[in-house]
C-alpha cells in the first residue's frame, strides 16, 4: 500500500512536470518583426513606437521577440538613423519611470539595424533568426515584415521575402502593406495580383491607420453594445443623413510629388472615409468578432454602394497649390495643376436599410480647423407647441438628435463618443471609455457639450499601436482585404475618370475660405451654394496690364469655360494637354490626341513644339479631326498645317501619326474608295473603344465644328465614325469624325479665338440641343468632358 502511494505521488508528479514543460512550450514562441524602411518619416514618427508599445503590452506573456530596423542604407548610417529615431520612445503616463526605464532598455537590446538589399541579405536575415531561435532553446513562432517602403519597391522585396526569408512550415509570416494600393482599380488590380503571387491572403494585412483610431475602431462594438436602442432607429426611416468628415489645415507644401499623382479623393476618401462609410453602413453580425464575418459583411456594404456620377461631387482647390507644385516639381511658370486638395461626394446605398438617405464623404487641405468625425442625424419628426424657455433642459424631443463619433482634434481636442440625450444613454465598456467632463460654452454639432452623453477613452493610444497589436493577434477585420479593396477601387474609379480633367474651384484657404466651400444637395446632385467667377489677379501695387489677367473660370453651356488673353490662353491648353498625356501614358502606356485643323491651332502647335520638352511624344498617337480633300502636300491640307508647325519639331514615330486617307487609287475622297471606313477601322484597331484621351475642335462662324457643317447632316448621329461631308467654303469635300465618336472622348476641349467669333459664341451660349443647326452644340460627351477654351475677344468681344 505503501508502495503504491509512492508510485500515484510519483506519476502525478511526472505528470505535472510534463503538463508544465507543455505549458512552457506553448507560450515559449519567438517572433521576429522586420520594419522595411524603418529610418524613414512614418517609422520614425509613429512605428517605433507602436512597436515599443506592442513590447510594453506582451513583455512577460510567453513570448520572446527581435526587432530587426531595415533599410538600403549601409549599416554604420542605418543605425545611427535608427537610434536617433528611437530616442524619442515614450511610455504610458501610468507605467512608473523605473520600470518604463527597464523595458526601454530592453526594447534597444532586442532591436538592431540591418541593410536589406540584396538576396544574399535576406539569406543572411533568415539564417540569422534561426540561429538565435536554436541558441536560445526556442520555436519560432512567426515573423512579421512592415513595408514602410514606397509601392514601386514591393514586387523585389516580397520576392526576396518568399524565396529566402520565409519562416519554417509550422510558423505563421505576417506581412503588413501601407497605401496606397494602386492609382485606380486596374493598377490596384496589377498590385494585388503582383502580391498574390508570393503571398497568401491570410498572411497579407492592408493598414488603413483610421481603423486603428480609437473612435472608429469603436464603432462597430458600439453598434454591437447597443443593438436593443439602434435596432430600430439605425436605417432610413430615421437617419436623416449621415456625414464623414476630415479636415486639415495644413497644406500639400513638400508633398506636391505625391499630392499631384493622387490628388484628395485617392489620398483620403476612396480609402479613410469609405471604410469608414462601410463600418456605419455594413449588416452587423452576430458575432462581431468574427473577423470572417465582419470583413464578409463590409464587402456586401460595398457591392451596394450606387455608382457614382460627376453630379455627386464638388471640388477645390486652395490658391497657393499650383505655385507649390511649378517649385517643388520645376514646372513652367504658366503651369495650373487640376489636382484637386478639396472634394465632398454624395454617396447612395441601395439596399432596403439605407435607400435615400444620403452619406456625404468631404476632406481638405487648407481648411480652417483640423478635425474628423462621423455624424449620425437622425429626423426629428416632433413639434413643441410651448416656447423653448419650457423645454426640458437637454432632453426635449424638439432639439437635434445625433450621435458623433468624434476622431479627434477639433475643439474638443480628443476622441470621443457623443449620444444625444434626448435619443437614449448609451453603454459602452466601463474599463476603456469614461465620461467627458461638461464644459461649459463648448458647443458641437449646434448644442452644448451638456446635451450630450459624451465619453472618451480612458487611454488615448496611437492607431498604429492599436493596429501592430491587431496584426499580432491576428485580428484581420482591421485591415483590407483584396476583395474589398478592388471592390472600393470598383466603386471610385469611374468617377477619377470623369472627373480626370474638371477645374477645381479655387480657395484661399483657412479662414479667409469663408462661404466659398460651402455646399448643398438635391436630387442626387452635389454643388457649391455659392456660384462664382474666380480671377486670378495681378500681385498689389503694380500697374494692371491687360496680359495680367491670365486666367478666368466660369462656365459656358453648363461646362467649365477658361478664357484668356490669346498667349496665356494657349499657354494654359498646351500644360491642359500635356497633363492628360502624362496620365493616359501613366496609365494605359499610350495617349491618343485628335488635332483639328485650321488657323487657331497653329499657335497651339508652336507653343507644343518649343515649350514642353518633357511632353510624352513617344507615347502618343496623333489623329485628325478632319481633313480637306486635298494631297497631304497641298498647303491647304490640315495635315500639312500640322506637319509643318508641329511634326518637323518633335519625334513622334512615324507609325504613331494618322493622317486622313484622302487620296487614294490617284482620286480625292471618292466613295468606293472607302477612306472613312478605312479610318474608322484604324480607329477601331488602335484607340481602346474608339474613346480618344483628347479630342480637340474648334467653332467656325456658322456654329460648325470639325467638318460637320449645318448644311450637311452627315456625322451628326448613326453609327459611322467616320464621314465625309460637304463644306460651303473650299474645297467643298472633307472627310471628319462624327459626332458620336467626338461623344465617346475622355475629354473634349474646343478651342474658340477672335473678335469675328463674339457673335457665334454669344448665340451658341443660348441655344439648346441643334445639331442640325448648329453642329458645335451636339458636342456632348458621354462620360467624358468638355472645356471650353475661349480668348477674352471670342468671349467678352
Amino acid at each position: 500500500m505503501k508502495c503504491t502511494g509512492i508510485w500515484k505521488m510519483l506519476v502525478a508528479a511526472v505528470c505535472l512536470a510534463l503538463l508544465g514543460c507543455l505549458q512552457a512550450q506553448e507560450f515559449r514562441g519567438h517572433v521576429s518583426i522586420i520594419l522595411l524602411g524603418a529610418t524613414g518619416d512614418l517609422a520614425k514618427k509613429y512605428l517605433w513606437q507602436g512597436l515599443f508599445q506592442l513590447y510594453l503590452d506582451e513583455a512577460g506573456k510567453g513570448h520572446s521577440f527581435s526587432f530587426h530596423g531595415a533599410a538600403l542604407t549601409a549599416p554604420q548610417q542605418g543605425q545611427k538613423l535608427m537610434d536617433k529615431a528611437l530616442e524619442s520612445l515614450s511610455c504610458p503616463k501610468d507605467l512608473v519611470p523605473s520600470r518604463c526605464d527597464e523595458l526601454k532598455a530592453q526594447f534597444l537590446q532586442l532591436s538592431q539595424y540591418r541593410q536589406l538589399k540584396t538576396v544574399e541579405d535576406y539569406q543572411t536575415l533568415n539564417k540569422d533568426i534561426e540561429t538565435q531561435v536554436q541558441q536560445d532553446g526556442l520555436w519560432e513562432a512567426g515573423r512579421v515584415f512592415y513595408f514602410s517602403v514606397p509601392p514601386f519597391a514591393y514586387a523585389d522585396i516580397a520576392r526576396n521575402i518568399n524565396s529566402s526569408c520565409r519562416p519554417h512550415p509550422g510558423a505563421w509570416l505576417r506581412v503588413v502593406f501601407e497605401k496606397p494600393f494602386g492609382h485606380d482599380h486596374l493598377s490596384a488590380q496589377q498590385l494585388a495580383s503582383e502580391l498574390g503571387s508570393f503571398f497568401q491572403e491570410e498572411e497579407m494585412y492592408r493598414v488603413d491607420h483610421y481603423l486603428g483610431k480609437q473612435a472608429v475602431a469603436q464603432i462597430l462594438p458600439f453598434r454591437d453594445q447597443n443593438r436593443k436602442a439602434l435596432d430600430g432607429l439605425w436605417n432610413r426611416h430615421h437617419v436623416e443623413r449621415v456625414e464623414i468628415i476630415l479636415k486639415e489645415t495644413v497644406d500639400a507644401g513638400g508633398r506636391a510629388s505625391f499630392y499631384e499623382e493622387y490628388g484628395v479623393i485617392r489620398d483620403t476618401l476612396q480609402n479613410h472615409l469609405t471604410e469608414i462609410l462601410t463600418l456605419v453602413a455594413m449588416e452587423l453580425p452576430p458575432n462581431i468578432s468574427s473577423s470572417a464575418a465582419v470583413l464578409q459583411h463590409k464587402l456586401q456594404a460595398f457591392q451596394a454602394l450606387r455608382g457614382l456620377q460627376k453630379s455627386n461631387a464638388i471640388l477645390g482647390q486652395y490658391q497657393a497649390y499650383s505655385g507649390q507644385v511649378r517649385q517643388e516639381l520645376q514646372k513652367p511658370d504658366g503651369f495650373q495643376s487640376l489636382t484637386p486638395t478639396f472634394a465632398g461626394v454624395l454617396v447612395h446605398i441601395d439596399n432596403l436599410r439605407w435607400e435615400g438617405v444620403p452619406f456625404i464623404l468631404m476632406s481638405g487641405k487648407a481648411l480652417d480647423e483640423r478635425v474628423g468625425y462621423v455624424r449620425i442625424l437622425f429626423k426629428n419628426r416632433a413639434y413643441c407647441t410651448q416656447g423653448e424657455r419650457h423645454w426640458v433642459p437637454e432632453r426635449s424631443r424638439c432639439l437635434p438628435q445625433q450621435i458623433v463619433f468624434y476622431i479627434g482634434h477639433g475643439e474638443l481636442g480628443h476622441p470621443a463618443i457623443l449620444v444625444s440625450k434626448n435619443l437614449f444613454k448609451p453603454s459602452l465598456p466601463a474599463q476603456s471609455w469614461k465620461g467627458v467632463q461638461d464644459q461649459p460654452g463648448l458647443h458641437l454639432f449646434g448644442r452644448p457639450l451638456s446635451d450630450y452623453y459624451a465619453y472618451r477613452p480612458v487611454r488615448e493610444q496611437d492607431a498604429y499601436s492599436t493596429l501592430l497589436s491587431h496584426i499580432f493577434h491576428c485580428r484581420k477585420e482591421s485591415f483590407i482585404t483584396t476583395e474589398n479593396l478592388l471592390a472600393s477601387w470598383v466603386f471610385w474609379t469611374p468617377l477619377l475618370d470623369s472627373l480626370s480633367f474638371e477645374v477645381p474651384r479655387l480657395y484661399p484657404g483657412g479662414a479667409e475660405n469663408d462661404h466659398l466651400l460651402d455646399f448643398e444637395f438635391s436630387g442626387g446632385q452635389l454643388t457649391f451654394s455659392q456660384q462664382q467667377l474666380e480671377v486670378l489677379m495681378p500681385e498689389l501695387g503694380s500697374v494692371p496690364k491687360p496680359s495680367d489677367f491670365q486666367v478666368l473660370r466660369a462656365q459656358y453651356r453648363k461646362s467649365p469655360l477658361i478664357t484668356a488673353w490669346p498667349e496665356e490662353l494657349i499657354s494654359k491648353l498646351a500644360n491642359d494637354i500635356e497633363a492628360a498625356a502624362v496620365q493616359a501614358v501613366r496609365r494605359f502606356g499610350k495617349f491618343h490626341l485628335a488635332l483639328s485643323g485650321g488657323s487657331s491651332p497653329i499657335a497651339l502647335f508652336q507653343q507644343l513644339a518649343t515649350g514642353h520638352y518633357s511632353f510624352p511624344w513617344a507615347y502618343t498617337h496623333l489623329w485628325l479631326v478632319d481633313e480637306r480633300c486635298v494631297p497631304l502636300s497641298d498647303p491647304d491640307s490640315n495635315f500639312q498645317g500640322l506637319q509643318a508647325h508641329l511634326l518637323q519639331h518633335v519625334r513622334v514615330p512615324y507609325y504613331n501619326i494618322h493622317p486622313m486617307p484622302v487620296h487614294l487609287h490617284q482620286r480625292l475622297c471618292a466613295e468606293e474608295d472607302q477612306g472613312a471606313q478605312t479610318y474608322a477601322s484604324e480607329i477601331s484597331a488602335l484607340v481602346a473603344n474608339s474613346s480618344f484621351d483628347l479630342v480637340l475642335l474648334g467653332m467656325g462662324t456658322d456654329g460648325h465644328t470639325a467638318s460637320l457643317f449645318p448644311q450637311s447632316p452627315r456625322g451628326l448621329d448613326g453609327d459611322q465614325l467616320v464621314v465625309l461631308t460637304e463644306s460651303p467654303f473650299r474645297p467643298h469635300q472633307r472627310m471628319s469624325l462624327s459626332l458620336p465618336l467626338i461623344n465617346r472622348a475622355k475629354k473634349v476641349a474646343v478651342l474658340v479665338m477672335g473678335r469675328t467669333k463674339r457673335e457665334i459664341t454669344t448665340l451658341v451660349s443660348r441655344v439648346g440641343h441643334e445639331p442640325k443647326k448648329w453642329p458645335i452644340s451636339g458636342v456632348v460627351p458621354l462620360s467624358g468632358q468638355l472645356v471650353w477654351y475661349m480668348d477674352y475677344e471670342a468671349f467678352l468681344g
